[in-house]
């Protein structure tokens, strides 16, 4: 399982296609969520998901609601998902703990981004705040997925981690994506 650098592949341009495909730890699909490369930072590549886009996992599928801006960093075991205040929950970050980062060219101009899944997140959102969610999710995959006991350590470590990042308001979890919003939204 990888958690050390997730460097993007050689050649992908501003505008590019990324679609983001998740899967769980036993291999089952999860989320496919398509956007357009934006450009990378000291944090990581950051990737527009506009409103009224296609989204899909097993038993769901529907049209977004809001755009969102994706941050895949350039190390750790989590992906960022920022919304605008469109999102009809009120969900203003969505990260989720994940391993085996991964990127592949499909061909010039279109990429995958793939990881795992590992069901813990750390959420904030204007009614509730900053919190943990899915832990029951992932203390039921644990067992039934069988994760390694390192893993698992690693990935609550993490988890701690990136809470104690979002209710600080440390880099990058400062409100940089909101310029990363108006490049979107002006290159969509």
């Amino acid at each position: 399982m990888s958690t050390g650098a997730h460097p993007a592949p050689v050649g992908i341009q501003p505008g590019d296609l990324v679609v983001a495909r998740n899967r769980k730890f036993n291999g089952k699909a999860h989320w496919v969520v398509p956007g357009r490369y934006l450009g990378t930072d000291e944090h990581g590549h950051w990737i527009f998901q506009g409103t009224n886009e296609f989204i899909s996992r097993p038993g769901a599928a529907l049209y977004t609601e809001s755009d969102a801006v994706l941050l895949i960093p350039h190390t750790g075991s989590w992906v960022a998902t920022f919304y605008d205040d469109a999102h009809p929950t009120g969900c203003r970050m969505y990260i989720d703990l994940a391993l085996d980062l991964d990127w592949q060219q499909i061909r010039p101009g279109i990429f995958e981004f793939h990881m795992i899944d590992m069901d813990l997140d750390v959420i904030s959102t204007r009614s509730r705040g900053v919190f943990i969610d899915d832990e029951d999710e992932f203390a039921e995959h644990r067992v039934l997925m069988d994760y390694p006991p390192a893993v698992a350590a690693a990935i609550e470590a993490e988890c701690q981690r990136i809470f104690a990042a979002v209710t600080d308001g440390a880099a990058p979890f400062d409100g940089r994506d909101t310029a990363w919003f108006a490049k979107g939204r002006v290159d969509a």
